[in-house]
């Protein structure tokens, strides 16, 4: 069974009740899991992370559709053409004109088909010529037409809890034959006697189950064909071991370890995509934890982002913002602070200049707040956007008079030349509508 297929597509389940981890979008009680028993399925994008389920429903959906003679046709947005869903669309008109036969068309990816190619489906969904299913791991709110998402019911779902996680593994455990050597079993596994077949009894480690689980990060592909690879590895390494020393090669013996968990993985755990949800989620997390003065959430998600390969400028122009928008006058050097970060980010780049923006996180997050600057600039903006009518002239007295024509119209006539006196000049700086209002203080003018 580890031979061929990736182990995940092996163990994807053809029934929701095997279908683990998304309770709150399909459990017993939901209205989706209704539909879906009775057969009346809506026309749906399906939104979560990489491996929570996303194909495994369509799936699921697919084997139930083909028990009610219910076409079901696959497409996936990274090598369909614009003539391909035109195909399917074409075939699914025909199939309902002559033998009144639903289809059902899911679109893998959906996200990677542009605004045109979206519009394809969308009379055919209004009518009902098809049924649509789209899978994306991007915020549909910004990804799917807006007039294609109104027409359909958006389930989200989530990264597989860790406790989803270990029944999935358990559950391929099990069908592989694989021992787990807990602390309730021998303190040294291989000494098990045997199976009396040529198949290899192989055992696992409880705490390297635990340890796949956690390092998944909630994608249950990631955690199958780790297990799998995994299981191969120890394999092959036995019997070339065995090969290189001379030695009879035992199939009966096997240990995975947590070691060989790890290495099966190969990958940083860390969820983090610099064009999509997660990467506007961490940046925002970010910025909320520098505003509430919380330096070691701001840390972590720096750290979120940057291993997670962010690009270190913007992270560093995120900061400049964060100086005037959040510290403002309350700490004027703050300012500064930012831009050297961005300078020292520019001049020696990664790995290096994590340390830079570390130190400007931290001095953030422990700095005085004030958004007196900002709040009295977005009032001005608002003053502005809704003035009625033509806007109000610069008052004479505060234009400036270069040339002798200027001067005869009055440009310049009466200003105050403010370091001439000694006290303070009383003078208006404001159109004279606008005269009175504080900006600082009220936000219509």
């Amino acid at each position: 069974m580890l031979e061929g297929k990736p182990l995940a597509d092996k163990m994807r389940p053809d029934t929701l009740q095997d279908y683990i981890g998304q309770s709150r979008a399909v459990g017993q009680e939901t209205l989706l899991r209704s539909l879906l028993e009775t057969n009346e399925i809506p026309s749906l994008i399906l939104w979560g992370p990489p491996g929570c389920g996303k194909t495994t429903l369509a799936h699921i959906i697919a084997n139930n559709s083909k028990k009610h003679s219910i076409r079901f046709v696959t497409l996936s947005a990274t090598n369909a053409k614009t003539n391909d869903v035109r195909d399917v669309i074409k075939q699914a008109q025909n199939e309902k004109s002559f033998f009144k036969r639903k289809t059902i068309l899911f679109i893998d990816e959906i996200h990677r088909f542009n605004k045109s190619q979206q519009d394809t489906f969308l009379p055919h969904v209004e009518c009902g010529t098809i049924t649509l299913i789209g899978a994306t791991t991007e915020n549909p709110s910004f990804q799917v037409n807006a007039a294609l998402l109104s027409r359909c019911r958006v389930i989200v779902l989530e990264k597989l809890p860790v406790e989803a996680m270990v029944t999935i593994l358990m559950r391929a455990i099990n069908s592989l034959g694989i021992h787990v050597a807990g602390a309730s079993r021998s303190t040294d596994p291989l000494s098990h006697s045997s199976n009396s077949s040529s198949e290899p009894s192989v055992f696992i480690e409880d705490k390297a189950v635990d340890t796949l689980a956690y390092l998944s990060d909630g994608d249950a592909r990631i955690g199958l064909n780790g297990l799998q690879l995994a299981v191969l590895a120890r394999l092959s390494s036995k019997k070339m071991f065995c090969k290189k020393s001379g030695q009879a090669y035992s199939p009966s013996r096997a240990l995975i370890t947590e070691n060989d968990v790890k290495e099966g993985l190969q990958k940083s755990h860390i969820l983090y995509d610099r064009a999509g949800e997660e990467h506007y989620n961490c940046i925002s997390a970010l910025h909320k934890s520098m505003r509430g003065s919380d330096a070691s959430a701001s840390l972590y998600w720096l750290a979120r982002m940057l291993e997670g390969g962010e690009d270190p400028l913007y992270v560093a122009r995120r900061l400049v913002r964060f100086a005037s928008e959040d510290i403002g006058l309350a700490d004027p050097s703050a300012l500064p602070q930012a831009v050297a970060a961005y300078q020292g980010c520019h001049f020696i780049g990664m790995p290096e200049c994590e340390v830079l923006l570390a130190q400007c996180v931290v001095y953030f997050a422990r700095a005085p707040k004030s958004i007196e600057v900002y709040s009295a600039y977005n009032n001005v903006k608002a003053c502005l956007r809704n003035h009625q009518g033509p806007l109000p002239p610069v008052p004479l007295h505060l234009r400036n008079a270069p040339t002798r024509l200027m001067k005869d119209l009055g440009y310049g006539k009466g200003y105050k030349y403010n370091p001439m006196y000694s006290e303070p000049v009383d003078q208006e700086y404001l159109p004279e509508e606008l005269r009175g209002v504080d900006f600082f203080k009220q936000r219509r003018c």
